[in-house]
């Protein structure tokens, strides 16, 4: 090899690395303003987090992009923004957050950009919190009742119509279909729960994360702590968890899927009730898992209460 062609082929093996660090690094035109693949000219409608991305997908069909800020299995309640997720925001032609005091991070986040939102709880009618550090505020977890959530399908259809006037009517149908649906599984635990004595009617869970579907579904309720507060599972509170389930036979009782069961099964150990199984809450599961769509944790959800509280296996 001439030194002419071996300075050309040492210049070439420089410059292809070089070729392929800044064309890799320069945003492709093909890409979105999210980032996630081919060009999409959709409206993009950013929820806070999965459980409320499914919940407005339904309703969006094949119209309009839904996505999460939060990913699958992330605690919500006191998640912290990233970088990224406000470039994303920044992009995004629509925001939907639940409301309640459920993202304390919220306020501070659409401060920082122009998107306009919408708080999906709007008209929902909110059950206080009576004990622990947030005592006096609205109980966040409004989703946990496919009644609720109907109010939610209402309040993000009209966001979407008017967002996407075109598709308005896809929309409103849309909404209509996945309301049966949700009406459908209240209807099946109502009709479940039938037969089971009054005083066992009583849904004894780790958090107090469905005092709105106890309400629905006419059971009292009883909890270790009241919202994402683990650490209040006292000794105190597990021996009134203990004698409420004694005297009132409750058969069965349960604790949410993000948090350890440990005090709950001190309850179990001390009491003729059964562990109920895992509930699911915050967050949906990965496609493959148990609650991959919230019309299977509100499902799934439902039917092991009312198995349990019946004394069935699940």
């Amino acid at each position: 090899m001439t030194g002419r062609r071996r300075a050309a082929s040492w210049l070439a093996m420089l410059v292809a690395p070089l070729f392929l660090f800044v064309t890799g690094c320069a945003p492709a035109k093909s890409q979105d303003a999210i980032g996630t693949g081919p060009a999409d000219s959709r409206p993009v409608v950013l929820t806070t987090f999965t459980v409320l991305q499914d919940i407005a997908q339904n309703v969006a069909g094949e119209h309009l992009r839904v996505e999460s800020i939060t990913r699958l299995g992330a605690e919500i309640h006191g998640y912290e923004p990233t970088p990224d997720d406000l470039r994303r925001a920044s992009h995004a032609d629509l925001i939907l957050d639940n409301g309640l005091n459920l993202e304390a991070w919220f306020a501070q986040f659409v401060q920082e950009n122009s998107a306009p939102h919408i708080t999906v709880s709007e008209g929902i009618e909110p059950i206080g919190i009576v004990q622990g550090e947030g005592a006096g505020k609205p109980n966040p977890h409004a989703w946990m009742s496919p009644v609720n959530v109907q109010r939610y399908v209402q309040t993000i259809a009209q966001a979407f119509s008017e967002l996407d006037p075109a598709n308005a009517s896809a929309y409103r149908e849309n909404a209509k279909s996945y309301q049966a649906k949700l009406q459908k599984v209240q209807d099946d635990l109502a009709a479940e729960l039938q037969g089971i004595p009054q005083r066992e009617r009583v849904l004894v869970t780790c958090e107090g994360a469905f005092s709105y579907l106890a309400r629905d579904a006419g059971l009292k309720e009883k909890y270790l702590w009241a919202v994402n507060s683990e650490s209040q599972a006292t000794p105190r509170k597990v021996a009134s968890a203990i004698d409420y389930v004694r005297d009132n036979h409750v058969p069965a009782v349960f604790c949410e899927s993000t948090v350890s069961d440990a005090a709950m099964q001190r309850v179990v150990e001390s009491t003729d009730a059964r562990f109920g199984g895992t509930l699911y809450v915050d967050s949906l599961s990965e496609p493959g898992g148990p609650v991959p769509s919230y019309l299977e944790l509100i499902t799934h959800d439902t039917q092991q209460i009312a198995r349990a509280l019946k004394g069935q296996a699940s």
